[in-house]
This record gives structure tokens, sequence and C-alpha cells, in this order.
């Protein structure tokens, strides 16, 4: 009986330190996975600003294309007036 006894307490010693390794190694996945979803957060933070500087620049180049293609339309309309004047003035 005693022997039977020892038998089931040294299984129940086993399957106990089974379930702690089992534990341990849960735990170390858990924290891997949080490490993973830690990065992925900073990574989608690093995204979100990357997006808005490239909204902010967008909007920035509309502004100067606004004032830029005008100024240069008037520039190349005032050439062609000047080439065309200098050409009718020689005839």
């Amino acid at each position: 009986m005693t022997a039977v006894l020892e038998q089931i307490r040294d299984q129940q010693r086993i399957q106990l330190d089974r379930q702690a390794e089992a534990i341990a190694l849960q735990r170390e996945q858990m924290n891997i996975v949080m490490k993973q979803h830690e990065r992925a957060e900073k990574l989608q933070a690093r995204a979100e600003a990357i997006q808005d500087r490239s909204a902010e620049l967008m909007a920035r180049s509309r502004k100067v294309i606004g004032f830029v293609l005008p100024v240069i339309v008037l520039i190349v309309v005032v050439l062609l007036v000047y080439v065309a004047w200098m050409i009718l003035r020689r005839w």
C-alpha cells in the first residue's frame, strides 16, 4: 500500500513539474506576444506620424503650386508678347 501511495505521490510531483514547465512556456510566449504587440503599436504610431507629415507637405505643395503656376504662366505670356512685338516691329 505504501508503495502505491509513493508511486501516486511521485507521479503527482512529475505532473506538477510538467505543469510548471508548461506554465513557464506559456508565460514566455505571452511575453513574446506582448513585445510584438508593443512593436506593432510603435510602428503604427510612426506610420501615422509619417502620413500626417505627408499630408502637410501635400497641402503646402498645393498652396505653392497655386501661387507659382500663375506666375510662370504670366511670365510666359509676357515673353510671348515681347517676342511677338519684337518680330512685328521689324516688319
